[in-house]
Order: C-alpha cells, then sequence, then structure tokens
C-alpha cells in the first residue's frame, strides 16, 4: 500500500486510455486453460470450510422486529438478535408445529413464533438445538455441520480486510441455478474480464497464475472503467481460502488494500435436482487519499451505487455459472469438470 505522507500533490486516480475495439483485443482463450482452471478448483474444494456458511450481510440481521431467515443447504436457518445485539441462530422451523420462524417476530431479544407465541431466547428448548453464528462486520456466518460434514472449527476464516474505520462496505446478493463450485469457477477464470464485461474492464492480462505464482494466486493487472476512456488502472490478486470462497485483493493502484470477497452458499441440499446458490459478494474499498473520508461520511449513499456495480456483473457472471453448471449436468462441460452432486447424465431443465 502506498505511504500517504509521501503523497505531497494530489494526483488524479483516473488515466485517459483508449480501449480497442471489442473485436479487435487480443484473444484470451489459449491463456484460459481449462486445465488451469479445475487444478485451483480442486485445490478450493480440498481446503477445510469447518461447515462456516456465509448467510449474509451483518446490517441485515441488526436491530429490528422481524428475524432474517434463509435456507442454506436445504436447510432453514432464522436469525435475530438478542437485546445487547448479539446474533442468535438456530433451525428455522418452531419446535411446536414447524412454523416458520422467518415470520415471526422479535421482542426484547425474545424470538415470538407467530402462530402460538412461543418464545425462544437463542438457547435450546424442546429439541431445537441453535446453530454457532459470527458476525465479523460485514457479513454473518452460519455453522452447519450435519450439511457440511466436515470436522467443525471454531470460527470461520475471515479474509483480511481494511480497518473498519477506514473503508467503506457494501453487499450484494444474487441467487443462480447453479452450485458453489460454478461460482467459484467463475471467479477462477480472471482471462474473461474484457471478453465479457468490455463495460467495466479494459486491458486485463493475467500476470500470474498458481503454476507460478508460488502463492496459489492469480494476479491481474486490469483498468477499470470510469466513464469513456477514463480509466483506473490496478493490480489485482486472486485466491480461494475456501471451497465456497474467491477473495480479490487490490494490491496495486488505487484503492490500494480494498477487497471484494465473493462467498457462494448452496441454498438447496446436496444433490438437488435444480440446485440454486447464493452468491454473497462484500465490497470493502478503502484508500489512502485525505478527500476518502468524505466517501465513509456518505457511506450510507455510496452503497446502493456500489451493489449495483456489483450487480450489473453478477447478471452475467451469474449466466456464466449456470451455463456452466448445465453443460456439467449433461456431461458436455470441455473443461471436463466434475458432474454436479447425483446430476451425472441428468437434462437441465430451462432456467
Amino acid at each position: 500500500m502506498s505511504d500517504p505522507r509521501r503523497r505531497t500533490t494530489w494526483t488524479s486516480p483516473l488515466r485517459v486510455r483508449r480501449a480497442p475495439d471489442w473485436e479487435r483485443q487480443a484473444p484470451t482463450w489459449r491463456e484460459a486453460r481449462p486445465t488451469v482452471i479445475a487444478a485451483a478448483l480442486k485445490r478450493a474444494a480440498a481446503r477445510p470450510s469447518g461447515n462456516w456458511y456465509v448467510a449474509g450481510a451483518s446490517r441485515e440481521t441488526g436491530a429490528r422486529p422481524r428475524p432474517y431467515g434463509r435456507t442454506i443447504a436445504g436447510t432453514e436457518v432464522v436469525l435475530w438478535r438478542a437485546e445487547d445485539g448479539t446474533l442468535r441462530s438456530g433451525p428455522g422451523e418452531c419446535p411446536h408445529l414447524g412454523a416458520p420462524l422467518r415470520d415471526s417476530r422479535v421482542v426484547c431479544g425474545t424470538l415470538l413464533c407467530h402462530w402460538h407465541g412461543l418464545a425462544l431466547d437463542g438457547g435450546p428448548f424442546a429439541g431445537w438445538e441453535p446453530y454457532p453464528v459470527h458476525d465479523d462486520g460485514v457479513l454473518v456466518w452460519v455453522r452447519l455441520d450435519a450439511a457440511g460434514g466436515e470436522t467443525p472449527l471454531e470460527r470461520p476464516a475471515v479474509p483480511v480486510r481494511p480497518a473498519p474505520g477506514d473503508a467503506v462496505d457494501a453487499v450484494f446478493t444474487a441467487v443462480g441455478r447453479c452450485e458453489p463450485e460454478d461460482v467459484v469457477a467463475n471467479r477462477l477464470d480472471p482471462w474473461h474480464g474484457s471478453w465479457f464485461h468490455p463495460y467495466a474492464f479494459v486491458g486485463l492480462k493475467v500476470v500470474a497464475t498458481p503454476e507460478d505464482s508460488g502463492d496459489d494466486a492469480f494476479a491481474v493487472d486490469v483498468s477499470f472503467r470510469v466513464s469513456g476512456r477514463l480509466m483506473v488502472p490496478v493490480r489485482a490478486v486472486f485466491t480461494a481460502p475456501g471451497p465456497r470462497t474467491v477473495v480479490m485483493h487490490i494490491t496495486d493502484g488505487e484503492g490500494s488494500g480494498s477487497v471484494v470477497e465473493t462467498h457462494a452458499t448452496p441454498l438447496t441440499a446436496p444433490g438437488a435436482p435444480n440446485p440454486r446458490t447464493a452468491v454473497v459478494e462484500a465490497v470493502v474499498a478503502a484508500s489512502d487519499r485525505r478527500g476518502f473520508a468524505l466517501a465513509r461520511a456518505v457511506a450510507p449513499a455510496l452503497r446502493p451505487l456500489m451493489r449495483r456495480t456489483a450487480g450489473r456483473l453478477w447478471r452475467d457472471d451469474l449466466a456464466y455459472a449456470e451455463r456452466r453448471w448445465a453443460l456439467r449436468s449433461t456431461g458436455r462441460f470441455p473443461g471436463r469438470a466434475s458432474a454436479p452432486h447425483g446430476q451425472a447424465g441428468e437434462g437441465p431443465q430451462d432456467p
């Protein structure tokens, strides 16, 4: 990260660059070798998750009269906060008659079932057992040992981020018809950036792959398109610290130290004929420019813009992931990736 003490005069982060016509840019298909992507995906899948799944944004489970509910890996989960702000979590079905607790209310930190008024304070009750939960300040994680099937870990592996007081964060969520590995595979293919997202990226060049980086990472030089010929050049490094997570760190250029975390949370149980996966992407932006203090001050206004930018990219990238799953489900994927759980030989239905 650059030293702010060295910055004696203001310099613009923008650069003027003439981008080639879309069809005239250098092809990347030779460099985007299926074996390289598949090997990185295999290594990511082998890393332990400790059965931790990202449930959503920390702000979505803030102090409010309604709990937050989500189905993860086929398991209904409900989350709410106690009076002191402590996060609570457990099965989404009421232990009395199975009411959906996500539709209930929180009163003085206690979850009250809206069917018959059964009260849950987050502790065990009549067979209802709480789930371990972790709030890292940006995202909320839930540990589901029965669904994950791994050796449990006390805490999830939260990526290194800028200090909260020095950053602006936003969380975007979208759902696609695919499995988590299809989302992760999309992120482990950086070569598609300038071709698939020409409105956002210009001149993308992969300068290091896991095979030659020594730290199992993809390093990319790319310019983010701001408007027309105005660009912001950066170096970004992609790593996969777990089977359902890919992290991009800006290591050089404007916003050095900023992080984009992509978490793929399965909504359906393993082997579901129509799998659905939630993409939960956290953007944690930082800058050593003096003016960034203003960005932090107006963070509530910036977050919708940050989510909109992520949403435009994921509209395309979910199509990529869904296409990949559709091909895998019929054994036609050129990269020879594994077939979906329990899906070998089954044809996909229209999304």
